[in-house]
């Protein structure tokens, strides 16, 4: 049997295929040489090294050259992933042209390659989080819209509150998405950006040429120049990992939202059904929230990890021992869960199944005690606000002691007749006539969405 080898038994389940790819071995191993590809046209460009170096190393620039097994051995005695891919490059391209073997890695340092690499997999990675996103924006806003007057409980502390609709509901999960979209537009000038500062950071070994090669190799990259190298200034890595924490947290809440929603005492919400999904091992009539676990997991595991690149930021001088390294595997491991959480809010999002006559049902349970409120608020008006409350607390006690409806118990109440007919106590006892901005809120989180995605 053919086997991929690795951890491979739950990357289906918590991680998207594609981000996956981009984080692979192949990946990182790909990023690097696309730097060392790129440095060599950069360098060729001012007139630091011949034109004719350009093509063999850009031949040998192909991660399919190396063996991934044996960089792993030599990273071991190297302290990192630069070091043996530099020197095996230098090697490939030896074999072909001993003169262009010269002009490999001028100028640069490891954390560079690794650096500048790992930058150009954020690009990718951002374009995928940002695609899931604005998809999963999408279908947000149209089920929003479908369910913009479906009521349901609204629930404060895990108990029934007052009526809101599953479309006020979905508009929240909306708005965090379109605002995780933001924060990803406004911090890619600073995240997409070259490193290179050779040695120390200075680039002296590259003399007057350092300024008009850094911005050759932004521009062969398509990266921005920044200020200045950013060896041991983390921030802007750190700045990343944070809004896709935000997102995964955000995800985690809608994942909460929907496992509550599909619990057997509620039964309101179901995540998409399929052969095969969401069953037990043993109890056949399982129908476990198996998506929602995927972002509750991602929610809990995310902040960890996040914690470990905020540990990382003091680093010393101009090169970190050891801080360095304990982010080469979190923050691609965030991108992955976070890509992972997406993908499965994009299946039950598309797929809600919703039984709006359960939620009717729901909201009776407490045989119309959620719209207290409603009653009281009238009544306020007409008898004084303390006065009103005082009324409404008894007429809910009595009508929990005497198991009655709390239409049947206001009606038999003189001070309450006195002031309201028994039209209007039929009208604030409607759940659907108690739904405050439930629709202007969905409108304005559509809108939103529109205005990001135009």
């Amino acid at each position: 049997m053919n086997q991929r080898p690795g951890n491979q038994l739950f990357d289906a389940y918590f991680t998207a295929r594609d981000m996956r790819d981009v984080f692979c071995d192949q990946g990182r191993v790909q990023a690097m040489l696309d730097f060392e590809a790129a440095l060599a046209r950069a360098e060729a460009r001012v007139g630091l090294i011949p034109q004719t170096a350009v093509a063999p190393i850009e031949a040998a620039c192909q991660a399919g050259h190396f063996d991934f097994a044996a960089l792993g051995e030599a990273i071991a005695s190297a302290g990192n992933s630069a070091i043996p891919l530099v020197k095996a490059l230098g090697k490939q391209i030896a074999t072909q042209d001993a003169e262009a073997e010269r002009y490999v890695h001028l100028g640069a340092t490891s954390q560079d390659v690794m650096d500048s690499g790992l930058v150009l997999q954020l690009r990718r990675a951002l374009e995928l989080i940002d695609s899931d996103l604005a998809q999963l924006g999408q279908t947000l806003a149209t089920q929003a819209q479908r369910y913009v007057a479906t009521p349901l409980a609204g629930r404060t502390w895990l108990q029934h509150a007052t009526p809101v609709t599953l479309g006020m509901k979905i508009a929240g999960w909306l708005g965090s998405v379109t605002r995780s979209r933001q924060r990803l537009q406004e911090l890619k000038p600073r995240l997409l950006v070259l490193q290179f500062g050779g040695a120390s950071g200075t680039l002296a070994a590259l003399g007057e040429q350092a300024m008009p090669i850094a911005q050759a190799l932004a521009e062969e990259l398509q990266l921005g120049l920044p200020d200045q190298p950013w060896h041991t200034q983390r921030d802007r890595l750190v700045e990343f990992g944070s809004v896709l924490g935000l997102i995964a947290g955000s995800l985690g809440k809608l994942g909460r939202d929907i496992s509550l929603l599909m619990q057997t005492e509620a039964g309101e919400v179901f995540e998409p059904s399929a052969p095969g999904k969401g069953g037990s091992s043993t109890m056949p009539h399982k129908r476990n929230p198996v998506g929602a676990a995927v972002l509750i997991g991602a929610a809990t595991r995310v902040p960890g990890l996040l914690s470990t690149l905020f540990s990382a930021m003091p680093q010393e001088h101009e090169r970190s021992l050891g801080l360095w390294h304990a982010e080469w595997e979190t923050l691609p491991e965030i991108c992955c869960l976070v890509s992972g959480s997406l993908k499965q809010a994009l299946l039950v999002t598309q797929g809600l199944e919703v039984d709006a006559g359960r939620m009717l049902r729901n909201l009776d349970l407490t045989q119309g005690l959620v719209l207290a409120e409603a009653v009281s608020i009238v009544l306020a008006q007409r008898v004084g606000r303390d006065a009103a409350h005082h009324l409404l607390e008894q007429c809910c006690k009595r009508a929990v002691a005497e198991q009655r409806h709390l239409r049947a118990v206001l009606g038999d109440e003189p001070q309450v007749t006195a002031e309201l007919s028994a039209e209007e106590l039929d009208h604030l006892l409607d759940p659907a006539h108690y739904l405050g901005q439930a629709r202007t809120w969905v409108e304005r989180a559509v809108a939103e969405h529109s205005a990001l995605t135009a």
